[in-house]
């Protein structure tokens, strides 16, 4: 049994720190939303701590999950944050989307604290955070990642240290990048054969066969075509993702045009209203333009 704490408790973060206590971990969370912790400890046992330091106490590891930069900030830098109340020794393991400078700026600050950093950004969505079965994406010293490693296992099918820190959020944003087409390309698809006068559902059966195929193709078709947008990674949070990528881009000099077009292409979309929906509503956008 290792003590734990965990950050964040939203649609990712609770089914995780779930799996850390089923694991037989000691885990202590933290939600800014007080209520929504007191129903993790009344569903999985552990405990709470009404602030990120109170929380950390006493833990060799310290997950969070978070939405953004700033929030992450928060929960580490602040009074009460999870940094003053690390002790040297421990490790932060941040599976929050954020940007690669944030992670770099909290790894140079844990350092002079003898806190250890570890980005490990997800993949897989609040399906693989509730089935165990994420992508996570690392950065930060091996020796530290070795230690993370074995706890993540509690929700990861595949975890994999890319080099130092800020290695795990520039993979991330590579998946992102990738998804951004992938969702594009299938909404064209789908709405194409709408107008073609095809069944969808038998053109995805045909094509994802073939090299067309894809873990978007598979998982989200049938929701797509049902006219259902409540299943997976909500617009916003994905645009704030493609603005990360972006953002880097200018710094690194990578040419992304197919990204700052789908980028766009969800801005569209949540001029709909579509901000909550999730992130295969691209097809919804080229329904409503005819």
């Amino acid at each position: 049994m290792t003590k734990l704490a965990f950050l964040g408790l939203g649609v990712m973060g609770y089914p995780m720190a779930g799996h850390l206590q089923a694991a037989g971990h000691d885990v202590t969370v933290y939600n800014r939303t007080t209520v929504k912790a007191e129903k993790w400890v009344a569903q999985h046992g552990g405990a709470m701590g009404q602030t990120p330091r109170a929380a950390v106490e006493g833990a060799a590891l310290v997950m969070a999950c978070v939405g953004n930069d700033d929030d992450l900030r928060s929960v580490c830098l602040d009074d009460d944050g999870a940094f003053a109340g690390m002790a040297a020794g421990s490790i932060f393991v941040d599976h929050t989307t954020v940007s690669a400078a944030v992670t770099r700026e909290l790894h140079d600050v844990a350092a002079e604290k003898g806190i250890a950093f570890v980005d490990a950004p997800v993949s897989g969505g609040q399906a693989g955070a509730e089935n165990g079965a994420l992508s996570v994406m690392c950065g930060g010293a091996a020796e530290s990642y070795a230690s993370a490693e074995a706890v993540i296992a509690a929700y990861a099918k595949l975890c994999r240290r890319m080099g130092d820190s800020g290695t795990g959020q520039m993979t991330k944003m590579c998946n992102q990048i990738a998804i951004a087409g992938l969702v594009q390309g299938l909404s064209e698809a789908l709405h194409f054969a709408q107008k073609a006068g095809l069944d969808g559902e038998a053109v995805v059966e045909v094509i994802s066969q073939g090299a067309a195929g894809s873990w978007q193709m598979s998982n989200r078709y049938q929701t797509m075509l049902a006219d259902e947008w409540e299943h997976g990674f909500a617009v916003d949070w994905m645009r704030k993702d493609l603005g990360i990528c972006l953002d880097t881009a200018d710094e690194n000099g990578a040419s992304l045009p197919v990204t700052a077009l789908v980028d766009q292409f969800y801005k569209d979309v949540q001029k709909l209203g579509g901000g909550r929906w999730d992130t295969s509503s691209l097809l919804k956008r080229l329904q409503a333009m005819g």
